[in-house]
């Protein structure tokens, strides 16, 4: 089904159960979407986003109100919430998330100095021990330079030596991109992480020249790669690229985006654009998830909507399958979700999709 696997290609261990993890982020809890809205017989791992840091190390919350004080599931504040989950689920392994998209200036600044890097360490250790939290997930975006690069592994040194395997687990979000990668050195980024939750999203956006996928497992084919280069991204070109630089496949978590983009007047991949958008899947017209069009070249669904978004890309079902039936057989730890709390319940549940496939295993 996949024509670029090899004929020798990783089958998923058995004695370890695949990841099937959710980003929780606090402020959905405002929207009505507090932890217990997770689909919690679907998943395994969750991932609280985000607590931010200050360059000195420490670090500081979000949302205070969300995540501390609000009335939220019988308890006060998102923090308590979500590790109230694990009464219901003692396997549940639960992380704090550090930065976010948003929430990264500072992490260059705290990485460059050792005394900075010990103080966040210690700091991730306390709010882990506080919040009964299983571990930490670093969420640096990004590290887009040597020296960055650097400073990234020495913050995984840091946590590491506080934060001991197997009690705790490390974990990292990282891009497919290798304006990203290329400055890690990823075999001993390998040694020191539990996982590193691959971002196999976001592709094309309002950022890019032309409409596209944002989520395509398979490159694009036919294209040359100096032609809309952006359309050449894949989840498979990541996998492919971390494998060729020494970080193990089995620590690979495949993102699924729980989202779409749209490209209004464009009616299809690779074309011009008025202006893009970002829309919850659980806020898509059903419709257009039942009567989305899949490209089973690259494994990716669509839909046109004439009267308005244009050129729309999400995943469906059948993609998070498809994208499941990859992970085990290319012998990676999982999938992800971002988020848990964009998704709906029943059969067109994307986290379920991927849940029973990666079962199957």
């Amino acid at each position: 089904m996949f024509p670029l696997f090899t004929s020798k290609a990783s089958v998923m261990s058995s004695n370890q159960p695949p990841i099937n993890a959710v980003y929780y982020p606090s402020w959905r809890v405002y929207k009505g979407f507090p932890p217990s809205s997770l689909q919690l017989d679907c998943v395994n791992q969750i991932y609280y986003a985000f607590v931010r840091l200050n360059e000195d190390g420490t670090l500081k919350l979000l949302d205070e109100f969300a995540d501390l004080t609000k009335d939220v599931d019988g308890e006060k504040g998102c923090l308590r919430a979500l590790a109230k989950l694990k009464q219901q689920k003692p396997d549940l392994k639960t992380l704090v998330s550090i930065g976010g998209g948003s929430g990264s200036a500072e992490f260059p600044a705290m990485a460059a100095h050792s005394a900075h890097r010990s103080t966040f360490a210690r700091s991730c250790k306390e709010f882990v021990e506080q919040y009964q939290f299983d571990g930490v997930d670093i969420d640096w975006e990004h590290p887009t330079t040597p020296e960055a690069g650097k400073n990234y592994i020495a913050v995984l040194r840091a946590l590491r030596e506080v934060l001991p395997s197997p009690r705790y687990l490390l974990t990292t979000a990282l891009p497919t991109g290798e304006y990203c990668l290329k400055n890690i050195d990823m075999h001993t980024a390998g040694k020191l992480l539990d996982s590193l939750n691959l971002m196999g999203y976001d592709f094309n956006g309002p950022w890019t020249d032309v409409s596209g996928h944002h989520a395509q497992l398979l490159p694009q084919p036919g294209l040359q790669e100096h032609v809309y280069p952006a359309l050449r991204n894949s989840c498979h070109r990541g996998v492919e690229y971390l494998a060729s630089r020494g970080f193990p496949v089995h620590k690979i978590v495949l993102g699924v985006p729980v989202y779409a983009r749209s490209f209004a007047g464009a009616r299809g991949v690779g074309q011009p654009f008025k202006s893009a958008a970002e829309v919850d899947y659980n806020d898509l017209p059903r419709e257009w998830i039942r009567h989305a069009t899949v490209d089973h070249h690259v494994v990716a669904a669509s839909y046109v909507d004439h009267a308005g978004k244009g050129f729309v890309s999400f995943d469906v079902p059948e993609t998070v399958r498809r994208k499941a039936e990859y992970v085990r057989r290319k012998g990676l730890a999982g999938l992800f979700y971002w988020t848990g709390v964009g998704d709906v319940k029943g059969p067109e549940s994307l986290v379920r999709a991927g849940h029973e496939e990666l079962s199957r295993g």
